[in-house]
């Protein structure tokens, strides 16, 4: 026997080690074999490769593992909780999903005559009567791709609407307790931001935002529920009091999730709200997408909806393009074509298989699920805002005082229990943030387990055990990284020797 010690692979059991594919392939390897392409002289002219091109070889059994071996290193709903707040990661059904893979839907392409997409088109259209039946409002722009699209589009409808009128107002009032992206939609938009501060209940500082009300002020973004997983339960007055001053009321729908067959927006005196269709109805995202943010609109906005946009004639479905054909005055596109049509097929299955009585259990469901962990983890966890709370529950780090173990610690513990950790330190008004959304798709047995696994760390900590805190990961593929480094000076492509080096 060799006296050298044996070489490791790096793997924990089943969780393998990856390297990259360009760290695996070797020169002249191939998983397929192509003709000769014969000889050429000079085939590409000045064109012609000076260098390798730089792709990886490998064998086809090789491809095979190095994809299987990754895909079991994405955290999936399909393999357990995923109590991200604010981002509503649920169980969709399986069925949206065929019926979005039908030939006749999944096919279809986006410049084909009016006349062989008629189906498309009554499906988009009932999708956006549904859609504003939910809410209570008379309109809707489809075409926005995901929610901050949506704020963005919102926003331009109320600029369109107050420039109509000769009105340049120019701020847009945003809460401590709205989404991160509102101030970015309205900075994008040309606007000047202002902060609204919230009240010591984690809402808003309705004396607050009556103050600041002025002819100066365009709209109010306000999300609600909020991000605190509370409901704004001033609305309708704050919607008076910026109605009062001339200005118009933006809701960010992401939470829709938590009200939608109990409460119409519309109702509420809102102007515009995107719907994010990929939290609320029905589409798997997480990863980039795929997504959709459809606007819902006030009757004072409609007309100002931009293009395009389906309309139902005696002749069938038109696609309104062009602003001479359009009866408003819409302020123009927002992308190329109508929309996330693969988001519609699947939005209005879900709706259509739920009715109005599902959908209000499912999120009576998401609400009674947040409140239910609020319930068995207030005694040991920091409660950030008195209950109840609607789809999600924050909670801050001061159980954690004393204990030398941060949220971002606890956080990277969950991680060897099997479970994707709960957003951290969001939202920013709250120190240390623990925000959990369980969803109404997770069974009593499902938040059983969640809640026993989180008591269980918070005793530990509180146990004097922060150094295996501190040491958290242990059980993933790749220990702690240096999240600041990798924020700050980001590695975007592989170079050869380079990650030798590092190492």
């Amino acid at each position: 026997m060799s006296d050298q010690h044996p070489t490791f692979t790096g793997h924990h059991g089943l969780d393998l080690d990856e390297p990259l594919l360009f760290e695996q392939g070797a020169p002249g390897v191939t998983g397929v074999d192509l003709p000769d392409p014969g000889q050429f002289d000079h085939r590409f002219g000045q064109a012609a490769r000076k260098s390798d091109i730089g792709l990886p070889g490998l064998s086809e059994p090789e491809v095979v593992r190095h994809y299987l071996r990754i895909s079991r290193n994405n955290y999936a709903i399909d393999g357990g909780i995923y109590p991200l707040g604010s981002c509503t990661m649920k169980h969709n059904p399986r069925l949206n999903e065929k019926l979005a893979r039908l030939s006749g839907l999944a096919d279809l392409h986006p410049l084909a005559p009016l006349s062989t997409v008629q189906g498309a088109l009554e499906l988009m259209n009932i999708c956006a009567h549904w859609l504003k039946t939910l809410t209570g409002m008379p309109a809707i722009a489809m075409s926005p791709a995901a929610g901050a699209h949506g704020e963005l589009c919102g926003l331009m409808t109320i600029r369109a609407a107050l420039e109509a009128a000769g009105d340049g107002r120019g701020v847009v009032l945003v809460p401590e307790s709205a989404h991160g992206t509102n101030p970015a939609s309205a900075h994008m938009c040309g606007y000047k931001v202002e902060a609204i501060p919230g009240n010591e209940r984690g809402r808003v500082d309705f004396q607050s935002l009556k103050d600041r009300l002025g002819d100066d002020v365009a709209a109010v973004m306000i999300t609600n529920p909020n991000t605190c997983g509370l409901f704004e339960d001033e609305i309708i007055e704050i919607c008076d009091a910026v109605h009062a001053a001339g200005a118009y009321v933006y809701c960010d729908g992401a939470n829709f999730n938590a009200i939608v067959g109990r409460v119409r927006p519309g109702d509420l005196g809102i102007d515009a709200m995107h719907l994010n269709l990929h939290k609320t109805f029905s589409t798997p995202h997480g990863g980039g997408g795929p997504g959709a943010g459809p606007v819902v609109l006030s009757r004072a906005l409609a007309s100002f909806a931009p293009l395009p946009y389906v309309v139902e004639s005696e002749d069938g479905f038109e696609l309104i393009e062009s602003a001479d054909d359009s009866a408003g005055s819409p302020y123009g596109r927002m992308k190329g074509f109508h929309g996330q049509f693969g988001v519609f097929v699947r939005a209005l299955a879900y709706m259509m298989s739920m009715g109005s009585d599902g959908l209000a259990q499912a999120s009576g469901d998401a609400v009674l699920s947040a409140n239910y962990i609020l319930a068995r983890l207030q005694d040991i966890l920091t409660l950030s805002y008195a209950g109840p709370c609607m789809h999600e529950v924050l909670f801050d780090d001061r159980f954690l005082d004393d204990t030398d173990v941060t949220t971002l610690d606890f956080a990277k513990a969950m991680i060897d229990e099997g479970v994707h950790p709960m957003t951290m330190y969001f939202p920013l008004v709250v120190k240390g943030a623990l925000l959990m959304e369980p969803t109404e798709t997770e069974s009593k047995a499902s938040l059983d387990q969640y809640i026993g696994m989180i008591r269980s760390l918070a005793e530990r900590a509180k146990a004097g055990e922060a150094a295996a805190f501190k040491e958290a990961p242990k059980l993933a593929p790749r220990r702690r990284m240096d999240e600041t480094a990798a924020a700050r000076e980001p590695v975007l492509r592989w170079r050869p020797g380079v990650s030798e080096a590092a190492e």
